[in-house]
């Protein structure tokens, strides 16, 4: 029997429902390590060290599509609580085309200023020649990245968390298959890697986009509109903080690449993008329960139903508690044998790596805490206290923590910066929890 926004959510049913998400976003992660295991082990590491430098850009343009998707599924999934679906409908595909206008223009900026960023960030010579290759392969196709990423919460706030995960499987081994083809087969290396990516964004994309025009049963349906401004500050505001955790990790990436640039050169760019990629597959699952559960406290916060977002609440931290505790032991179990797959190719890389992922795995206790707090107030539509805790998390701790601690440890601090941030972030997510709970119930 399908599970709906408006049912009662015991502990079964809140991980049956949230359990699409949490694959679909593991999925996502694990398509886009592929491509750095295929890059690294057939062209090289410095191809490798160069999409890792250059990545953390490509992502500031889907960072739109998260802020729009979680912050316009929280928003349309509490007009549907509100038994508003004409609302939601006209919120709904407001988003979705307002987004696809803006990810057009960040493609043509993008492409043009690619070549003097790259430069920025100390990237020079061969690497700077891949780092500009990959970019400009890749940021042409960022309305495909910006709305696959929407889509994916607006599936969900659609009843329809499921056909999410298919369409990321597909989406994923399409990458997969090409990374083997591209990359593998034909060594296109990089080039090869970066067309497979675009392609697999644009399956991720066509497919719920001819969903949502044609499924006329539908919850949500992409349809006529008006220009309402209010609609599109609520969502940019309420998903601000998600945007924000992009846009800081992204600008903290940077970072931790100049630093390691000055501690360890180009290795310690290519050991941080192995960590980077394992670090995805681990914190994604953090996300994707936060982007299944979000619309059911959002819907329920709507019906204004106290009881249930005081069980949700309950049963969310503690199905964060238990994934907290596995994934710390898992990392530190796996770090050689992952880092073995990656670079095994260059032995003191690899220890470097080896080593550098044990010490920053110790953030996988805290860090879901966290992540989960910012989805949560933006599920329940206060996107002020969710951007503080994003805000405070993802830039201004971990900066603070990158500019100390290597000074300190060395390259150490620069592996265990991360768990200093989030402990910070940890006080702050606990504060507004206790503070805000009588204001809304739960």
């Amino acid at each position: 029997m399908p599970i709906q926004l408006s049912d009662h959510f015991t502990l079964k049913r809140l991980i049956r429902f949230t359990f699409p998400s949490v694959i679909m976003m593991i999925f996502t992660s694990i398509y886009g390590v592929v491509d750095g295991v295929f890059v690294s082990n057939f062209a090289g590491k410095t191809p490798f060290a160069a999409i890792n430098l250059i990545m953390p850009v490509c992502m500031v343009f889907g960072s739109i599509g998260f802020m729009i998707g979680t912050g316009g599924s929280a928003l349309v999934s509490m007009f549907l609580g509100q038994g508003n679906s004409k609302k939601a409908q006209k919120a709904f595909s407001l988003l979705i085309y307002a987004s696809a206008v803006v990810g057009l223009l960040l493609s043509a900026i993008g492409f043009i200023f690619i070549e003097p960023i790259a430069v920025a960030l100390g990237a020079e010579g061969e690497m700077l020649r891949c780092a500009v290759t990959y970019g400009r392969i890749l940021i042409p196709f960022s309305t495909a990245f910006i709305l696959q990423n929407e889509f994916q919460s607006f599936l969900v706030a659609a009843e329809k968390p499921k056909f999410g995960l298919m369409i990321t499987v597909i989406a994923g081994f399409t990458n997969i298959i090409l990374d083997a083809v591209l990359v593998g087969f034909f060594n296109c290396g990089l080039v090869g890697a970066a067309v497979a990516t675009c392609i697999s964004q644009i399956v991720g994309c066509i497919i719920p986009l001819i969903y949502f025009i044609t499924d006329k049963k539908s919850v949500l349906r992409l349809g006529r509109t008006e220009l309402d401004m209010k609609v599109l500050l609520k969502a940019s505001a309420n998903g601000s903080s998600e945007m924000m955790t992009n846009l800081s990790m992204s600008v903290v990436n940077i970072l931790y690449n100049f630093q390691l640039m000055r501690f360890a050169g180009e290795d310690g760019v290519a050991a941080y993008g192995v960590i980077m990629y394992v670090n995805f597959i681990f914190i994604s699952i953090f996300i994707g329960f936060s982007i299944g559960s979000a619309p059911v406290i959002s819907f329920h916060y709507g019906a204004e139903n106290h009881n249930e977002l005081k069980s949700l609440s309950k049963k969310c931290i503690g199905i964060v508690s238990v994934c907290a505790a596995v994934m710390t032991a898992l990392s530190l179990l796996l770090a050689s044998p992952l880092s073995s797959l990656f670079v095994g190719y260059d032995p003191a890389l690899r220890e470097m790596t080896r080593h550098g992922f044990v010490l920053y795995s110790i953030s996988f206790l805290i860090i879901g805490y966290n992540i989960f707090a910012s989805s949560f107030f933006t599920a329940l539509n206060n996107g002020i206290v969710s951007a503080i805790i994003s805000f405070l998390r993802t830039l201004v701790f971990q900066l603070v923590a990158l500019s100390i601690l290597p000074i300190i440890l060395k390259l150490d601090g620069v592996w265990l910066s991360i768990t200093f941030a989030e402990l910070l972030a940890l006080i702050v997510s606990t504060y507004f929890f206790i503070k805000m709970r009588k204001r809304y119930n739960y």
